[in-house]
């Protein structure tokens, strides 16, 4: 082998930067290491193959391949009172939102949660409440706007640059495309970055009128946990959650409370969700299909 790891890493970088003059050479060295490795070389972990392996990868890859969708972004309109503003912060559980003017078209910076918390003002009682002379325009902080085909390598360095940890992704008419942290950068090396407010379990419970889901729980996985398929011929093969196919049915994201039927007789219960997504909802199986009808 003719590189030991740490001079592997440094190249890798390098090549990454652009500074090294020869780097299909040290692509050729990384795929090396590799596969000796693979065969159960000492000289890099697990943790070091993953990573190595997702370096080969991140060079090639775009804004768009990691920017989260129009869709699901989740954003503050600079015309919403403090308050609400902190109950956004406090469903969304992100430090930085992007602020708009009347549509998501019309961005016009971010805001961070602890300039939030700087405008709450303690009561005599010790509890804490919003100052009224706060105003949301006020709290704004710059924003990165970069085009989807925008090599990820080259946005990191630019959000190292300018100490920016969000940038918004505009496409070719001006329009708001996508989103994209440098969180969602960084784990494209190391993987997923999990911390205290992700929840990585996807349940399923049985309750009196059926089954209470996690809206992300696979139609699959439910189907082998409960022996019911959900799975209808008008639904496209992209649709493979419980949450997606309510969504199908609907046409729309239904309200929290709402009932949707199925066409094999089930219902869903929206139980948990906001204007982007549900989050948990009840399926009530057909009468004729539970044990005490048969």
């Amino acid at each position: 082998m003719s590189d030991d790891p740490p001079s592997l890493w440094k190249r890798a970088l390098l090549a990454l930067r652009g500074e090294d003059v020869d780097s299909a050479a040290m692509r050729e060295s990384l795929e090396e290491v590799l596969e000796e490795s693979d065969r159960q070389s000492p000289a890099l972990s697990a943790q070091e193959r993953l990573m190595l392996g997702n370096l080969l990868k991140f060079g090639e890859l775009k804004v768009r391949d990691v920017m989260v969708p129009r869709a699901e972004i989740i954003a503050a309109d600079e015309s919403m009172t403090l308050a609400d503003l902190v109950t956004l912060f406090r469903e969304a559980q992100h430090s930085r939102l992007p602020v708009y003017r009347d549509t998501l078209d019309d961005p016009t910076g971010l805001i961070h949660v602890k300039d939030v918390l700087g405008q709450l003002d303690a009561s005599p009682e010790g509890d804490y409440c919003v100052s009224p002379h706060a105003h949301v325009s006020a709290l704004r902080r710059p924003i990165l706007f970069v085009p989807p085909s925008m090599r990820l390598l080259d946005l990191l360095l630019k959000m190292q640059a300018t100490h920016t940890h969000l940038a918004l992704v505009i496409d070719e008419y001006g329009g708001t495309d996508g989103l994209i942290s440098i969180e969602d950068i960084i784990e494209e090396i190391v993987g997923d970055i999990a911390d205290e407010h992700d929840d990585d379990t996807v349940s399923l419970k049985p309750d009196d009128d059926g089954f209470v889901a996690d809206a992300r729980l696979d139609l699959d996985d439910f189907r082998q946990q409960t022996g019911f398929d959900l799975a209808t011929a008008d639904a496209g093969e992209d649709i493979d959650s419980i949450g997606g196919l309510v969504i199908s049915l609907l046409g729309r994201v239904p309200q929290r409370g709402e009932i949707i039927a199925h066409p094999a007789g089930f219902e869903f219960e929206v139980l948990d969700a906001d204007p982007r997504r549900i989050r948990r909802l009840r399926i009530r199986p057909p009468r004729t299909l539970l044990p005490e009808a048969q």
